[in-house]
């Protein structure tokens, strides 16, 4: 049975009480991670962060990313610093957001982000003036997965609001919606090529480093972060990844089109804005609304205000350099 030594034991469990706020899911326990480390990159910075990340419950393949950005920033700066969480993207070897390969660029704030069931849904929030709306229509009949997007897509015609397109990424080709957004299974096996020479924006969803590092090599135009709460709508394979989690994501993922997604309600969405997201999707908290239209005003008003906060703040910042 293999053993970890006390430097690493002593630096992890400064990592885990260091960034507690991280903590989410089951994490793992001291005593089996010996023989789980990976031995790809030998070395007690490595072992130790490896062995925090899992300690705090990321996935270990989440934290298989973490270790090697960490290890990755030891070496460009010259010093390891448990205190410093990795968040620069050349020490996760992002590729640019933008490039030849690059899927259209949708704006960095998608404002309210309302995620329908079906056309019907799409009209009316074009009408309550959503900005961004997306057509979430589970069907297995061809035909009707096909009007259900012409319809949505003729809902929002001469609107300013943008339609994503969940899954059925030909018929949104072929019916003109403004993009498509596709989950890491998705993202596998459809054409993202045909996407990308359709003019179509794409949004793809991710739950931790390793599921966004491998959609971010797609250079999509907006990411989801999630699911940030627990959410009845399905049946995740990750545990709610929390508030302090998606900060650091926001942060690692500056100047990208951020979505953040996942039982966000109207109580907290301010808390979600603070974390540098550009952009919020809901679901229940406006189709399971007593009050539709108020529902949204209050979501777009709270939303458009933590915004040109931001906004204000970023000025005078500059402003005092």
């Amino acid at each position: 049975m293999n053993t970890l030594s006390k430097d690493t034991h002593d630096l992890a469990m400064a990592v885990v009480e260091r960034f507690k706020d991280l903590h989410a899911g089951e994490p793992a326990t001291w005593e089996s991670l010996a023989n789980a480390v990976p031995t790809q990159i030998a070395g007690t910075v490595f072992e130790a962060m490896w062995c925090g990340a899992r300690l705090l419950g990321f996935v270990p393949q989440d934290a298989d990313c973490i270790a090697h950005a960490w290890q990755a920033q030891t070496e460009r700066t010259g010093n390891f610093d448990a205190t410093c969480w990795p968040c620069e993207a050349q020490d996760f070897s992002l590729p640019s957001a933008s490039g030849n390969h690059a899927f259209a660029p949708c704006p960095l704030s998608l404002g309210v982000y309302a995620v329908l069931p079906d056309a019907q849904w799409v009209a009316r929030m074009v009408d309550l003036g959503v900005p961004t709306v997306q057509l979430r229509f589970k069907s297995d009949d061809a035909k009707a997965i096909q009007q259900e997007v012409l319809a949505a897509v003729k809902a929002v015609e001469g609107s300013s609001s943008h339609l994503f397109i969940n899954d059925h990424w030909q018929c949104a080709i072929d019916a003109g919606a403004y993009g498509v957004h596709l989950g890491q299974e998705d993202m596998e096996i459809a054409s993202l090529d045909t996407i990308r020479s359709a003019g179509l924006r794409l949004g793809l969803s991710s739950h931790g480093y390793a599921e966004m590092i491998k959609a971010c090599a797609f250079q999509p135009s907006y990411l989801a972060l999630g699911a940030v709460f627990p959410t009845t709508l399905k049946r995740m394979a990750t545990a709610p990844q929390g508030l302090g989690r998606l900060a650091m994501y926001a942060r690692l993922m500056r100047g990208r089109s951020l979505v953040a997604i996942g039982g966000i309600d109207l109580e907290r969405l301010p808390a979600v804005m603070t974390t540098g997201v550009g952009s919020v999707a809901f679901v229940r908290a406006i189709t399971a609304a007593k009050d539709v239209p108020q529902a949204v005003e209050e979501l777009q008003t709270c939303l458009s205000s933590h915004l040109q906060n931001a906004d204000s703040n970023k000025i005078t910042n500059h402003g005092a350099l």
